[in-house]
């Protein structure tokens, strides 16, 4: 996998690569990016009044990590037989985690213009799918593995306590963009950066809709930088992602000036460089709130 990783595309150019992999009939998939390494299951030890969709642990060259049933985290039967059952083994969130899946059957290079959002008549808050994208006759659903890792541990979510914990804070009139294309993302960060006092916040379902937005203001003639102070941005989004977004904002000369903040899962040392090709002024790892609302004081025009 760390070979695959190696001719994974340059930055901002909104492609990505994902594992294919299922759970009974069902096709999912999660971005190499996320992905370590693939194993044949091992010993798992199961911990006492662990929750229900944790196996239990396994120990790999010396770490010790969670495993996550992903059958039992999307209600679905567990494998018969389990022969060809796999391990993930993955790392973001600042925390490596393995996901038990059934199989794991190729890689896909695609563009994340060709993942649909999905559509809130199915979708609905509980659901773990955030993309759905069309391979030939079959569909491949882009799992939400933050939201299956935060149900099991809320503590590794973004959480307003740790807002809170700065203190009292003024309101602040600075205009703030941000893509994110999770709807519970949405809410959890409109309600902490409303605590740490950031009133004037304009929300995208993705990078797409955002440039829409700031290219119009550029095309308008307005000065740009009065109206939008900073973006914010997650990574993976589907129509666009949030490096293509950094990239197109940094190349273009009215909105070049305006701070770009990526605030992602998937900000580790190893993949910043990525974040850096593309022009982003700072790079936060989810679900570090507190260290983003003190980069936006330091950063916001």
């Amino acid at each position: 996998m760390d070979q695959k990783k190696g001719i994974l595309l340059e930055s901002g150019t909104n492609e990505l690569e994902i594992v294919e992999f299922s759970i009974g009939r069902n096709k999912f998939g999660i971005n190499v990016i996320k992905v370590k390494e693939i194993i044949n299951p091992v010993q798992v030890t199961p911990i006492p009044h662990s929750h229900r969709n944790i196996e239990g642990i396994i120990e790999l060259r010396g770490e010790v990590l969670p495993v996550v049933d992903v059958a039992s985290s999307l209600n679905m039967a567990p494998s018969e037989p389990p022969q060809q059952d796999k391990f993930i083994v993955t790392e973001f969130n600042q925390q490596k985690i393995v996901f038990h899946v059934h199989n794991v059957s190729k890689i896909h290079r695609i563009s994340w213009n060709q993942i649909e959002k999905p559509s809130e008549m199915y979708q609905g808050q509980e659901s773990q799918i955030i993309g759905i994208i069309k391979l030939g006759e079959e569909m491949v659903l882009l799992l939400d593995f933050e939201k299956m890792v935060t149900e099991i541990n809320p503590d590794t979510g973004i959480s307003i306590q740790k807002v809170q914990k700065l203190g009292k804070r003024e309101r602040s009139d600075k205009k703030l963009i941000i893509a994110e294309d999770s709807p519970l993302l949405r809410k959890l960060l409109n309600d902490t950066l409303n605590e740490a006092g950031f009133s004037r916040v304009e929300f995208f379902e993705n990078g797409y809709e955002a440039y829409k937005y700031l290219h119009s203001l550029a095309e308008s003639g307005r000065n740009v930088t009065d109206e939008v102070q900073l973006i914010i941005t997650d990574i993976e989004m589907p129509q666009m992602d949030g490096h293509h977004l950094t990239k197109k904002v940094k190349d273009h000369p009215m909105l070049a000036e305006i701070p770009v903040i990526i605030f992602s899962s998937l900000i580790t040392e190893d993949l910043r460089h990525k974040g850096q090709m593309v022009g982003a002024d700072v790079q936060v790892s989810k679900p570090e709130i507190a260290e983003l609302v003190l980069l936006i004081d330091q950063h916001a025009l």
